[in-house]
């Protein structure tokens, strides 16, 4: 059974840094591909990034280009997203999610394996 356990969430000031990692256990990760989403309160999860897990290639939401980087650490199987310039506007909670079929896609119904969330707060 795929599990995925998001940590690093907490309270950032704007501008600031935040890194959040979404450890796998359960699966064979190698042809996965892994992704943020996001939910702010009232809103519709919001994709944000995306890895494969094989290749490396990556694929983001228009909101975050620029400002926020995914990647993975195939030893640990664990994938990150550094986020950097943080805005009010990105304050919530993010998880990590993973596709067994191995393309990357911005949808969330794509994605069958769901983290628990963590909550990210950017004060002004």
């Amino acid at each position: 059974q795929v599990q995925l356990v998001e940590a690093g969430g907490g309270l950032v000031q704007a501008g600031g840094s935040r890194r959040l990692s979404c450890a796998g256990s359960g699966g064979t990760f190698s042809s996965y591909t892994m992704a943020w989403f996001r939910q702010a309160p009232g809103k519709e999860r919001e994709f944000v990034a995306a890895i494969s897990w094989s290749h490396g290639s990556t694929y983001y939401g228009d909101s975050v280009k620029g400002r926020f980087t995914i990647s993975r650490d195939n030893a640990k199987y664990t994938v990150y997203l550094q986020m950097n310039s943080l805005k009010p506007e990105d304050t919530a909670v993010y998880y990590c999610a993973a596709n067994s079929r191995a393309a990357i896609s911005s949808a969330a119904r794509e994605y069958g394996y769901w983290g628990q969330g963590t909550q990210v707060t950017v004060s002004s």
